[in-house]
């Protein structure tokens, strides 16, 4: 009797083995927005969704055009991103990881409502700061004590296949001025703070030492924790102001359509990745 429980026990472990090594081989794509309006049009397309309490932060998986992926609400800021970018890592192991959302415009040809696909995404405050202005440095990877890059490259497929979709969807039209247009979709360099830039000085200085397309709060946090544990990464940032004195005003005016520009634009890439 005994032999035959021991037994058993054994068939039992033996398939649930089996089964953590079919769940840890089933691709995945992790979604991150920082706050609802840059989730809730993603959310709205997924089915089977299932949600995960983890930490108190909530994890929801389903399907989303063909693709098994993950959703999640960073918060706004570099430490929120890291932490929920952390927890979704470790606990879904996903292929790769996309950000959708707004930012400020930097790139004098953008406007309110453009999308930037991002190439490279850099800290604009973490350095040093002297007389003499900013001085920025790169972040250092605690697990091998050397300096990570100081521009994060985004994974160069996702970049492909973000360009590529962008030439067939249909987003919103933005309003502008009394006048309706269809977004502008470029790739660029986003840059990373934590602060709300509304300010004409700090965009002609970042548009000048970093080549900056695009201002945000999150994406350097995300791309160091995927960078440091080898996840492909990709930032989709669409344009609520252009980061200058009238950003406050024009943020309220162009976010809901600019996140929901971003979202169109991901799940066409999502699609493309589930091919």
């Amino acid at each position: 009797m005994c032999v035959s429980v021991c037994l058993h026990q054994k068939q039992l472990c033996a398939q649930k083995v089996i089964l953590n090594e079919r769940v840890s081989n089933i691709r995945i794509t992790g979604i991150l927005g920082a706050f609802p309006p840059e989730l809730m049009l993603l959310k709205s397309q997924m089915t089977q969704q299932k949600d995960t309490l983890i930490q108190q932060m909530r994890f929801t998986k389903g399907i989303l055009r063909g693709r098994l992926i993950v959703l999640a609400q960073t918060g706004i800021g570099k430490v929120n991103a890291a932490i929920t970018t952390t927890l979704m890592i470790e606990h879904f192991n996903p292929r790769e990881i996309i950000f959708s959302g707004i930012a400020g415009g930097i790139d004098t040809t953008l406007f309110p409502g453009d999308i930037v696909i991002g190439m490279q995404i850099t800290y604009h405050d973490y350095g040093l700061i002297n007389d003499q202005g900013m001085h920025y440095e790169a972040t250092q990877n605690p697990i091998t004590m050397k300096n990570n890059p100081r521009d994060f490259i985004c994974d160069s497929l996702l970049v492909s296949k973000a360009i590529s979709t962008s030439k067939n969807i249909k987003l919103e039209p933005v309003k502008r001025n009394g006048l309706a247009s269809m977004p502008t979709i470029k790739p660029g360099h986003i840059v990373t703070g934590d602060v709300f830039v509304a300010s004409d000085s700090t965009t002609k200085r970042l548009r000048l030492d970093l080549g900056a397309a695009a201002t945000e709060m999150e994406g350097a946090a995300i791309a160091q924790t995927c960078w440091q544990q080898h996840i492909p990464f990709l930032i989709i940032r669409s344009l609520s102001d252009n980061a200058n004195s009238t950003a406050g005003n024009d943020v309220q005016t162009f976010y809901q359509i600019a996140a929901r520009n971003a979202a169109i634009l991901v799940m066409a890439i999502v699609e493309a990745i589930a091919k």
